[in-house]
């Protein structure tokens, strides 16, 4: 079977052209600020924009079809493409003059990872903390949707891209038609973030401030406008209160929110990833808060006041903590690598978790430890009831037992992947700590990582080949690793 490349080069061209209007709208920002790269940023823009509409021409007789072969190769390069892309503003700005370090901040944006090279974010121009913003908010939800729901006006079927880029095991469709899906998402997707943005200014944010944080919350990216993060505003919990409710949201999974919309709760209620990502939530809060209280005597200083004392501030702290990890989101109001030994592998462990299927999150997320879990309890019943047919059940159905293997090789995988990219990063020089918690923050797309790279710092101290390493978990991460391995595999190439 011979591959489609015209609907390949056609869709790329698709995606610059999405991506150049996003960057229009960040020069308009710099031009209403009136930073000095408004027109930087619009030649980024208009490059994007001509390249993408050129492929679209010379390709606009393409046979309208996507087969899944070409959807894995549209959603991997598509991001790779997005990148170089992305990295335009910053290199014509010369706010990132050099292409690795512009390329790592761009690819960390658009897998929504939120680690950074930058060592003083505050002294960029508006228009580009704006479009470093948006790089996170469009790889939140996935370009790759958007252009889905516009697919049907160029006569082509969405699916086989929809089954490649749809974060979790499994796309759970709202609707028959995909590209009604692809719009209902989107259309939850931009209320949030729109709704955060009014809190946050109405909290005591600028709307400069409050705009880019959400764009960075709803996508769990992270980047944030202020080198100490949302430490920056320890002296307002609300803030951080209403930061940590949308990073809930945006790490549970989206399909939730539409049947909560629609008045079907209970639904939610009963979900079984929903019941574990709440329940986690709150038993590591609580855990971490109490060792924040009794053993990591958090003092009063510039980055950790507490307006209403020390019971409510360790308790905001491991609260927002905890949920920025899960949720792969990575802001931080405080150093947790510095709250005792326990704390740092606690949440070196939660590196791994994630948040729901179905959200922006990264990680292995909670749906496949679910599963995994519950597949290792049933073992012991089939080891004592050999000839038993036992199922693993997820919210009262039976899982199909190819999922339960696709989910296995999934966390061995990731595992082994994990394992792999420690190894590299060891091998450039990091010690352990950096190395383990480089390759775990990277893949699981969380931000923050343990030693050298730890939340209050950030990773331009890495080796130029660690940067592109740490770049590639990123990616692996983000696509759910077999989108991008597959096409590794010669068996991908060969004409079947």
């Amino acid at each position: 079977m011979s591959l489609n490349s015209k609907i390949i080069f056609h869709l790329m061209g698709l995606l610059l052209l999405f991506n150049g209007l996003f960057m229009l709208f960040a020069a308009i920002m710099s031009g209403v600020y009136k930073d000095g790269a408004t027109l930087d940023i619009a030649l980024a823009s208009i490059t994007s924009m001509f390249v993408g509409t050129t492929a679209m021409y010379f390709t606009r007789n393409h046979k309208k079809e996507v087969k899944r072969k070409e959807g894995y190769i549209i959603v991997t390069f598509g991001w790779i493409v997005m990148s170089i892309s992305g990295m335009l503003p910053y290199l014509f700005s010369g706010a990132i003059p050099d292409v690795t370090n512009a390329f790592f901040e761009t690819i960390s944006g658009y897998t929504t990872t939120g680690a950074t090279i930058l060592d003083d974010i505050e002294v960029l121009p508006e228009g580009i903390l704006v479009w470093r913003s948006l790089t996170h908010w469009i790889g939140g939800m996935g370009i790759i949707v958007l252009a889905i729901a516009i697919l049907p006006l160029l006569g082509i079927g969405g699916m086989q891209l929809f089954a490649a880029e749809a974060p979790g095991p499994s796309a759970d469709k709202l609707h028959p038609r995909i590209t009604d899906t692809a719009k209902r998402l989107w259309y939850i997707y931009v209320g949030y973030t729109i709704a955060e943005t009014i809190l946050l200014k109405l909290a005591g944010m600028s709307f400069f401030d409050a705009l880019n944080h959400s764009l960075a919350t709803l996508s769990t990216g992270g980047f944030s406008t202020k080198n100490a993060s949302l430490a920056y505003w320890n002296n307002e919990p609300l803030i951080q209160y209403i930061v940590i409710f949308f990073m809930f949201l945006a790490g549970s999974n989206f399909v939730l929110s539409y049947f909560a919309f629609k008045g079907k709760v209970q639904r939610v209620l009963r979900d079984e990833e929903f019941k574990f990502y709440f329940g986690f939530i709150v038993l590591f809060s609580i855990v971490v808060a109490l060792v924040v209280y009794f053993k990591a005597n958090i003092p009063v200083s510039e980055y950790h006041p507490m307006p209403y004392g020390e019971a409510e501030s360790s308790f905001r702290h491991a609260l927002f903590q905890v949920v920025s990890v899960i949720t792969t989101t990575g802001f931080v109001t405080a150093d947790f690598t510095n709250w005792t030994p326990f704390v740092k592998v606690f949440f070196f462990g939660l590196f791994f978790l994630g948040g729901s299927a179905g959200s922006t999150a990264g990680g292995i997320k909670v749906m496949r430890h679910l599963l995994i879990i519950k597949n290792g309890l049933l073992e012991f019943k089939r080891t004592l009831h050999s000839n038993a047919v036992i199922p693993v059940r997820y919210n009262n159905k039976t899982v199909r037992e190819h999922i339960v293997y696709n989910v296995i090789a999934f966390f061995v995988l990731y595992m082994l992947l994990f394992i792999i990219g420690s190894l590299g990063l060891s091998f450039l020089g990091l010690d352990f700590e950096s190395s383990v918690g480089g390759a775990a923050s990277s893949l699981g797309n969380v931000g923050p990582a343990l030693g050298s790279l730890h939340p209050l710092s950030n990773f331009n101290g890495l080796p130029m080949l660690g940067k592109w390493w740490c770049g590639f978990l990123m990616l692996l991460g983000r696509l759910e690793l077999f989108t991008v391995l597959i096409i590794l595999t010669p068996y991908f190439w060969k004409d079947v």
